[in-house]
């Protein structure tokens, strides 16, 4: 097990375009980190840069307290899991484990060992004399975790290991990644624009947009209370509401939504100024049996029910909302729905710069 530290590391291209601005953090021996958000934020670049296989414009790296910029992938005792399984087709299940073993080297013994040990911890003792061609696609992801895997790497690095697989097959591997990282113990940095996979496997999550590190926290920690409007939008499924409106402190202090109020907490903010107040789809209760709270009413425009639950698509003066209620409750498609809120679970955030206020 291994650390990872970065300081202030920067990714330049030549045509000047910046993928990644400045990303500062350590991943301490034995966490699994995972780099979340979506497509073009520069998470891969960032992965990459600590595999050695982006060069690194600006900042340090430090793989177990080495600065390894200047190190090449082979001599960073890293192993990588890439989307696309990366696997040989004319190899057998065994020879593809063994591969990397034999480049260096590794003594027979050696080899059968780790591969026997990796394919009894990944359940595919059976198809280690089958080429990848004669395996589903959730069978290719557990060859390409286990070629990491013998490696018996410093770290681990998985970039969006899971994006190929059906729905059901990816909660599997989630589930068997999770396992396995308990098993090792091993440092892992884990990729993914997937925000289920980044809530469920991450003992940390790096949010990132634009090239820049949004922030950085434990999952519950994030959607509990994301730092600016980016990380309430992109956490949650579906995302936090944010609504526009205005500060009005004549009487007791609430934010005006035309039609409809929410109560300010002590926030400073005066008078007039906009805000956006950001409230989660399940802090929103129908107001059948609700606590008194905070009350507002919506237009209901489309019902999704996914068993379980339902989600309300309402709209509460030209924004709009979104409810996560029980599926017994059914209101009809144009009536006005009426939500408590608990004035304690709403957040505030300056639509100037984006960042959440706190009392």
């Amino acid at each position: 097990m291994s650390n990872v530290s970065l300081h202030n590391v920067r990714k330049v291209y030549e045509n000047g375009r910046v993928a990644v601005a400045s990303a500062s953090f350590e991943i301490a021996a034995g966490e699994l980190v995972v780099l979340v958000g979506p497509s073009g934020c520069g998470k891969s670049t960032l992965l990459r840069m600590i595999a050695g296989l982006e060069s690194i414009t600006a900042g340090d790296l430090a793989i177990a307290g080495t600065r390894v910029n200047d190190l090449a992938p082979r001599d960073r005792d890293i192993a990588m899991v890439f989307q696309n399984y990366a696997l040989y087709p004319h190899m057998t299940v065994a020879e593809n484990l063994a591969f990397g073993m034999k480049l260096r080297r590794t003594p027979r013994a050696e080899i059968d060992r780790r591969v026997g040990d990796a394919a009894r911890m990944l359940g595919i003792e059976a198809l280690l004399k089958l080429r990848p061609a004669e395996l589903s696609g959730g069978q290719r992801q557990r060859v390409a975790v286990g070629r990491a895997l013998v490696r018996q790497p410093k770290v681990f690095l998985l970039d969006e290991p899971l994006s190929n697989l059906d729905a059901k097959l990816r909660l599997a591997m989630r589930v068997e990644i999770a396992r396995l990282h308990r098993t090792l113990g091993a440092t892992m940095v884990y990729v993914t624009h997937d925000q289920v996979e980044a809530m469920t496997l991450g003992h940390r999550i790096v949010v990132m947009s634009d090239g820049h590190v949004q922030q950085i926290d434990t999952p519950m920690r994030i959607y509990e209370k994301p730092a600016n409007l980016f990380v309430a939008g992109f956490l949650g499924s579906p995302a936090m509401n944010l609504l526009r409106g205005r500060v009005v402190r004549n009487g007791a202090a609430r934010v005006d939504l035309r039609t409809a109020s929410l109560p300010l907490a002590d926030v400073p903010l005066p008078d007039g100024a906009d805000v956006v107040v950001g409230v989660r789809p399940e802090d929103l209760e129908p107001t059948e049996g609700a606590p008194p709270g905070a009350r507002i009413a919506a237009t209901l425009e489309l019902v999704e029910p996914v068993g379980n639950e339902c989600f309300l698509n309402l709209d509460l003066d030209g924004q709009p909302l979104v409810a996560r209620v029980p599926p017994r409750f059914a209101p009809e498609v144009g009536s006005r729905v009426e939500f408590a809120i608990d004035p304690a679970r709403l957040h505030y955030f300056d639509p100037r710069d984006g960042k959440r206020i706190d009392a």
